[in-house]
C-alpha cells in the first residue's frame, strides 16, 4: 500500500484503549519535517481510533491521544513540561488535588514532574507536547 509522499510510513504494534489486539501490525504514520500533517484521528476499519505518536525528536513528542467516554489514563508524570490541548469531546485533567474539565479547543500547561491523570467525560482527542529533558 502506498501512502502520500509527505509522510513516513512505520510498522510498529498499536493496542486501542477500547479492545484486544485485532490487527498486531499497523501503519503508523508520522510527521516529517516541513511537511503538513493531520492531528485529528482517522478511524480504522473496526471503527476505532488510534492513539499515536505523531512525532518524536531528542527535545519534543507530539502526540495524539483518543480516550473514549469512562476510559482514563492512568497517573504518571514526565520529566519535561507538557501542554494538552483538547481537539474534540471533553476531558478531566487531574493535577495537584484538582481537576480541570477540558473541552474541545481548550489547552493546559502543566510543569514537569507533576503527577496527572486523564478521564474522558465523553469521547475525546487532544494532542498532547511533552518537551524531553535530558
Amino acid at each position: 500500500m502506498r501512502f502520500s509522499t509527505r509522510l513516513q510510513t512505520v510498522y510498529s504494534p498499536v493496542v486501542p484503549f477500547s479492545s484486544p489486539i485485532r490487527n498486531p501490525t499497523m501503519a503508523i504514520q508520522h510527521a516529517v519535517s516541513g511537511e503538513p500533517v493531520s492531528v485529528l484521528p482517522p478511524v480504522n476499519v473496526a471503527g476505532e481510533r488510534q492513539t499515536v505518536a505523531l512525532f518524536k525528536t531528542q527535545e519534543l513528542e507530539v502526540m495524539r491521544v483518543v480516550l473514549l467516554k469512562g476510559r482514563s489514563m492512568p497517573a504518571h508524570k514526565v520529566a519535561g513540561d507538557i501542554t494538552v490541548q483538547c481537539l474534540e469531546g471533553t476531558i478531566c485533567f487531574h493535577s495537584d488535588g484538582k481537576d480541570q474539565v477540558l473541552a474541545s479547543g481548550d489547552m493546559l500547561y502543566l510543569a514537569g514532574g507533576v503527577v496527572h491523570s486523564l478521564t474522558a467525560i465523553e469521547d475525546a482527542c487532544a494532542l498532547v507536547h511533552i518537551v524531553l529533558r535530558k
